[in-house]
Formats: C-alpha cells, structure tokens, sequence
C-alpha cells in the first residue's frame, strides 16, 4: 500500500473561481477579469471552470515580478 498523505495536507490540482479569489486575496471580477485577459489560465471541466494551482502560483509571481519592475 502506497503511503499517501492526509487529505488535510494536500493541495487540490485546480479549484473554482470562487476558491481561487478567496486564496488570492481578491475578488471573483478580479478572477474573471485575468482569465478574459489571458493572464490566468484556466480548464473547462463538464459546466466548471477549473484554474490549476500551479497557474495561480504562476499568476502571483508574474504579479510581483511586475510591482518589482
């Protein structure tokens, strides 16, 4: 049997819009607003938007190289 962290501790693979503000720290027209740009990538999943948390990591750190420079 494959030894496997406890749930508690995982990091989902992608999350909805709503989750994805609420991690950021800004708001779901924010959300939107990135995806429609092209700044924040996304997945459709069935009728769900699903934003991978590495894309969200990407997007944070894009943002700080740009409040940097």
């Amino acid at each position: 049997m494959r030894n496997a962290q406890p749930a508690a501790l995982t990091e989902p693979l992608a999350v909805r819009p709503a989750v994805a503000a609420d991690m950021l720290g800004v708001s779901r027209a924010t959300i939107f607003r990135e995806l429609q740009a092209g700044r924040l990538r996304s997945v459709k999943a069935g009728a769900a938007r699903l934003i991978p948390t590495a894309a969200l990591r990407v997007w944070l750190a894009d943002r700080e190289a740009e409040s940097c420079a």
